[in-house]
């Protein structure tokens, strides 16, 4: 079996080809900049090298016409044509309540997902264009949508309400969602199988670190917490956005500055977080890193120690929300590479509280899957690469099977 993963965003897409149950990658690729100037498409078939060239694409319905045609290109293909796709799996931000597990595509699930568009503006409008584009062109092809929310709708309501009114739940549903959610799935399965226990028998906390991030309590395989909210700026620091804030600051800056309602959301999503506290220094967490060890920037330096902190002060309160943890998993581009940044959330704040001793020579190891704990260590420290891709193929799967 054969399912095309595809990731839309509003100016790029993602996809690779799969089978899910040998879980080879048959070749994957990038479309970036669709609709601007200077549109490409990376192209690399398992085994081959990373074909990249410029090409025009309008629109999305383009981009995934050039997928299909370097998929089934005669030299560089590796499909003879579209009837050995067998399903198409997309990635989906924002499903709300409506949906809790991957989902054939129908009218009326379209319809729920542009009902969504307000919970995720940037994204979901992009995600409802590549199912319509491959509808177009890969017509009796079943497609199905996962959602970045679906993991986490296990959440109770306790954990998941807003102090605020609940009229405003029962009108517009304002609560908490969860983001990443294909990620702390797949990761949380991993650990268990790691650790040689039943996902129904281990409690871990999943950290996915990047650019973006969030935390996961997993308990018995369910999600019981996560740290992202009714959109994917609350939570913990992270590249360019705030992460949690007392909603009075926001009132106080529009004040002093002068700003409307567009200006603040600009401010607290692109140019806060790190970038915000490095004082512009910069957003990307290698640069902060780099300038960290050598001791050149004390902006890069605070901006490292309040990461940490609130990562760590968000797998303390997850321990007490699952009333323990077996497992600490890293994951994603910060939490698989950066061993600086594990090191000084587990030995800072972790290591007495959760009795957590690292092996520094297997924490100095990147992007591999590994326990980084000593033998000695009272809770393991996991390092799990995430494979959303490999996961959303998976779910098609066991949709259409």
């Amino acid at each position: 079996m054969k399912v095309l993963v595809i990731n839309c965003g509003s100016s790029s897409l993602k996809f690779q080809l799969i089978d899910p149950v040998t879980e080879e990658v048959a070749a994957k690729g990038l479309c970036e900049r669709i609709g601007i100037n200077g549109s490409m498409i990376s192209y690399t078939p398992a085994g081959g090298s990373k074909i990249k060239k410029e090409v025009p694409m309008e629109n999305h319905t383009d981009a995934i016409r050039l997928v299909i045609d370097a998929l089934t290109n005669e030299e560089t293909g590796v499909v003879k044509d579209l009837s050995e796709i067998d399903a198409v799996g997309h990635r989906l931000v924002h499903g709300a309540e409506e949906f809790a597990c991957a989902t054939l595509v129908t009218p009326e699930v379209k319809a729920a997902i542009e009902k969504c568009c307000d919970l995720a503006p940037l994204h979901n409008p992009a995600n409802l264009i590549g199912i319509e584009a491959c509808e177009k062109l890969m017509p009796g092809i079943p497609q199905a949508g996962i959602f970045d929310t679906a993991f986490h709708q296990t959440m109770p309501e306790e954990a998941y309400v807003y102090g605020i009114p609940y009229e405003y739940y029962k009108k517009y549903k304002v609560r908490r969602y969860g983001f990443h959610g294909t990620s702390h799935d797949y990761v949380s399965e991993r650990a268990a199988a790691m650790l040689g226990k039943a996902r129904e028998d281990v409690k871990v906390i999943v950290c996915h670190l990047g650019n973006g991030s969030s935390i996961s309590a997993v308990k018995n395989g369910k999600c019981v917490d996560t740290s992202m909210g009714m959109t994917p700026i609350e939570g913990l620091i992270m590249g360019t956005r705030c992460g949690d804030i007392d909603a009075g600051v926001i009132e106080f800056i529009a004040k002093k500055e002068n700003m409307n309602i567009d200006q603040i959301m600009k401010m607290l999503n692109k140019e806060s977080g790190a970038l915000g506290i490095s004082d512009g220094f910069s957003s990307d967490f290698r640069d902060l890193e780099d300038a960290f060890l050598d001791g050149t920037s004390e902006d890069a330096t605070r901006a490292m120690k309040a990461f940490a902190y609130r990562v760590a002060k968000y797998i303390g309160s997850y321990v007490a929300a699952m009333n323990g943890v077996d497992a600490i998993c890293f994951t994603a581009g910060v939490g698989e590479n950066s061993p600086i940044l594990r090191t000084m959330i587990c030995n800072d704040y972790l290591s007495n509280y959760l009795g957590i001793t690292l092996n520094e020579e297997l924490n100095a190891l990147r992007g591999k899957e590994v326990d980084i704990a000593t033998p000695e260590s009272k809770t393991r420290v996991l390092v799990i690469p995430t494979n959303e891709e490999l996961a959303i193929a998976r779910s098609v799967y066991q949709l259409v099977k």
